[in-house]
């Protein structure tokens, strides 16, 4: 098994990262503690659960806490994940 990490290059930013990201940083989702954290937004699991664990490995989300194997916890931007986001309004 692998560790996950961050890599030098974001993943591609459309609409739907956005919406995901913003979420997150609105404080409506969640994430669980996991090799392969799926976020939650809402309280329901998120469309894209590919793009989720994409932006976990890619280190613009985390857990907020820590948290037992499976336990959802809540999800937060990293300064990584913060940087797209602000870029993402700045460009608008």
């Amino acid at each position: 098994m692998t560790t996950p990490h961050a890599t030098s290059q974001p993943p591609a930013v459309n609409h739907r990262v956005l919406a995901m990201l913003r979420a997150v940083d609105a404080g409506r989702a969640q994430l669980t503690c996991s090799a392969e954290p799926d976020l939650f937004v809402d309280g329901m699991p998120c469309c894209d659960q590919f793009t989720a664990h994409v932006l976990a490995h890619e280190g613009l989300v985390r857990p907020g806490q820590p948290g037992t194997p499976g336990q959802r916890v809540p999800a937060v931007l990293t300064t990584a994940g913060r940087a797209l986001v602000t870029g993402a309004q700045a460009a608008a």
